[in-house]
């Protein structure tokens, strides 16, 4: 799964990025301090692995990771190539989600390049620079399917809702939030459009904004309210809070995060929503050489989940033996979950289910 982070200059992208992933990408108050895309690659934080580590001590852990990609900040006319925009907007066509960084707290210190801070106003800004740059795109597209229309009249429906993708955005509303069947957002992706990618909305705010209540930031609240609109998660976070504890060993964090009332660290909270958001689970592979963690789309069936090791895998698909996390837990092994029959016997059609513990049988 690979996540950009993208936002005006000066909203805190770089210092998250520092913070999530301790790359130590460049962060200044100048706008472009970001130019090449700083890319990271972060452990997915799973306490499953730990448990099962008790249990077998295996030679190797392996968690599923995430990549971070830090891009530049945008501004006005980026589609049109400002500030190097055309390059910047590139790179967001390569990521899975979009991480919006937007700037809700106050520091003079700190120079918006808009003068003054309007989360609102923000996200219209990003959010017409990756418009522009889609109608460019769909309009590449729909000249490209009309004249193979002469030959093929079944593009007809595909030129058709083009067109009317192509008016909506024309309107300012971006692909992810329009009403599609499932053979039109075939279509779309298709065509790799910017605003098609699932957004989290990453409300950068202070310090005290955590130590009382951020729901008193009306910044956030304006934020929030964009995000139900259009079906986008949000996060609260503190780019320079997360900062101060990256460094921090792993008690002494969930000690600093605790007298601030916090449950968990923004980086769990910005991996849980993008799982949320992408529908994304995790299985787990446990034995004496290696326990690890696979990332997989929900309702991915077995035969496919076990491609995600080995090709081989799924072409010589016989079972799969799988048991629940827990009850694997609870019973302490595999042999005396065995002995009570709990390690179930799956065929091609068995659907995976976060947090089975499988092993999968073949022959090619």
């Amino acid at each position: 799964m690979k996540l950009g982070i993208v936002g005006l200059p000066h909203v805190g992208k770089s210092t998250l990025f520092n913070a999530i992933t301790n790359a130590g990408a460049q962060s200044a108050n100048y706008a472009f301090c970001t130019i090449e895309p700083n890319v990271g690659v972060v452990a997915v934080p799973d306490h499953r692995l730990d448990e099962l580590t008790k249990i077998y001590s295996p030679d190797k852990i392996t968690p599923a990771v995430i990549e971070f990609v830090d891009i530049a900040g945008l501004v006005k006319g980026a589609s049109k190539g400002e500030g190097l925009g055309n390059k910047f907007l590139s790179h967001i066509r390569e990521v899975d989600a979009i991480i919006h960084v937007v700037r809700c707290f106050e520091d003079d210190d700190i120079i918006h390049v808009e003068g003054d801070i309007d989360p609102q106003r923000d996200i219209e800004t990003i959010n017409l620079e990756l418009i522009l740059s889609d109608v460019e795109m769909l309009d590449r597209r729909i000249d490209r399917s009309t004249k193979a229309l002469k030959g093929d009249k079944s593009l007809a429906t595909e030129v058709e809702f083009l067109k009317r993708l192509k008016a909506e955005l024309e309107n300012g509303v971006c692909a992810r939030t329009v009403d599609c069947t499932d053979e039109e957002k075939e279509i779309m992706q298709s065509v790799a459009l910017l605003t098609s990618k699932p957004v989290i909305y990453a409300c950068n705010m202070s310090e005290n904004d955590f130590a009382n209540n951020i729901n008193d930031n009306i910044r956030y609240k304006a934020v929030s309210e964009i995000a139900k609109l259009e079906g986008s998660e949000v996060l609260p976070i503190c780019a320079e809070l997360e900062a101060q504890i990256s460094s921090l060993e792993k008690e002494e964090k969930e000690m600093f995060l605790s007298d601030l009332g916090i449950e968990k660290g923004g980086l769990d909270m910005l991996i849980q929503r993008s799982y949320n958001l992408l529908g994304l689970i995790s299985y787990l592979t446990a034995g004496k050489q290696e326990v690890r963690a696979w990332t997989i789309t929900k309702g991915t069936k077995a035969p496919q989940a076990a491609g995600k090791i080995h090709s081989d895998f799924e072409r010589g698909f016989i079972r799969a033996e799988v048991i629940t996390y827990k009850e694997l837990i609870e019973n302490g092994s595999m042999a005396i979950a065995k002995e009570k029959g709990l390690v179930r016997s799956e065929g091609k059609e068995y659907v995976m289910k976060d947090g089975d513990v499988v092993l999968f049988r073949f022959n090619v």
